[in-house]
């Protein structure tokens, strides 16, 4: 088999596929997603096999390599797991795939047998993302989820026996009626697990959702003082069984940081593939923002795949978001790297700004590494706030 060859200048990208199907539509999630017939899986897939194709013959055309593959959704464990190995086929066929590319793939319980992992395995799957959420029944019964702990405790006992050594699992505080003890015992089941990798979000309520309808915008400031408990509890707990913080949600054992996740605040280009998917993508002229499609019918309708956003990003907008992505994570941003991007020094752009939150003790400095102290990373969009340029 002859090898791929791939220019010297390579520059790397991710892939995020997004799968907009689930079982059920939980009580608050606002994602691009909900329950669909087989024929309508079938039929986007092969719409989005076409997609795949299309970018990645662009990426190699324009000496981009993939680093990371990410498969989103809803729920991309509900598809037959032949229909994720022809994917990825197709991605290896039309683009140059790293060799250390980190490809991941999200999963509910309840929605996985044997079978599918050994085909995620061919497929070339290497970390395994698995909705939680909770360890407690009635909060999975409040959140709507389709799955019971027992469930969740078979579907990761499942990818381990298949051989899977990178799984991250999501894990959501602030939910209604949850106590401080309930979290503490979420987190504490979790950390026996021993998973590579935990996101502990808390949760956010959207509009339009039926927690949006039931308890409407005020939940979290009624519940403040408790959701700050929970907060302070997961750092304590997950830090004291060696998972580092290197993002505001994400906590890793070492060296298992999510590569892909980190291209996003770390401004990494990335293609979204499949419905609603988001890119960011250099072309000749600039940096652009897109959007996919939203509607599922016009979406498989159409032959090619149809923007329904397009931004070319200012100078300033892209300034502000290396502030605002980088400083998520716990390491910071660089000087440097900051000038090395723009035509422009940082202290004419930000000093002011770094002053201020220096004499708050909201951030500190490590030689040329700028970041947000753990009282800054508490209180990070009142940060965040200050990298606003005026327009």
């Amino acid at each position: 088999m002859r090898t791929k060859r791939f220019p010297a200048h390579t520059q790397c990208a991710g892939i995020y596929i997004h799968i907009p199907f689930c079982v059920r539509k939980c009580a608050y999630c606002d994602f691009l997603s909900g329950p669909a017939d087989r024929t309508v899986m079938d039929a986007y897939v092969n719409r989005l096999d076409g997609e795949l194709m299309r970018t990645a013959e662009r990426m190699r055309q324009e000496g981009t390599a993939v680093s990371t593959v990410y498969f989103g959704g809803g729920t991309p464990s509900i598809l037959p797991g032949q229909q994720i190995v022809r994917m990825m086929d197709t991605l290896r066929r039309f683009a140059v795939i790293l060799p250390d590319a980190e490809i991941t793939l999200e999963m509910n319980p309840g929605t996985v047998t044997p079978e599918k992992m050994e085909c995620y395995r061919r497929a070339g799957i290497n970390r395994l993302s698995i909705g939680c959420q909770s360890f407690q029944e009635e909060e999975l019964k409040l959140l709507g989820r389709i799955h019971t702990c027992e469930d969740f405790m078979k579907t990761y006992d499942m990818a381990r026996r298949a051989g899977f050594d990178n799984i991250s699992i999501d894990l959501m505080s602030g939910l209604p009626g949850q106590t401080a003890e309930s979290w503490m015992q979420s987190l504490d089941k979790a950390v026996s697990l021993k998973p590579e990798h935990i996101s502990a979000y808390s949760l956010i309520i959207e509009e339009g959702t039926p927690f949006y309808e039931k308890y409407g915008t005020g939940w979290s400031e009624k519940n403040e003082e408790l959701d700050r408990q929970m907060y302070e509890d997961t750092k304590v707990i997950l830090g004291r069984a060696g998972y580092d913080r290197y993002e505001i949600s994400n906590y890793a054992l070492p060296g298992y940081e999510s590569r892909h996740n980190s291209s996003y605040w770390t401004g990494i280009p990335y293609y979204g593939c499949g419905l609603g998917a988001s890119s960011l993508v250099r072309r000749p002229e600039g940096w652009y923002r897109t959007i996919n499609e939203s509607s599922l019918k016009r979406y498989l309708e159409e032959e090619t795949a149809v923007l329904e956003e397009e931004e070319l990003l200012t100078e300033q907008d892209r300034m502000e978001e290396f502030m605002f992505l980088g400083l998520r994570m716990t390491r910071g941003i660089r000087i440097s790297e900051f000038e090395h991007r723009f035509p422009c020094a940082f202290e004419e752009v930000y000093g002011a700004a770094v002053r201020e939150l220096k004499r708050d003790v909201l951030m500190g400095q490590e030689g040329d590494r700028l970041f947000l102290t753990d009282r800054g990373l508490d209180v990070s969009n009142y940060c965040f706030e200050k990298f606003l340029l005026p327009k």
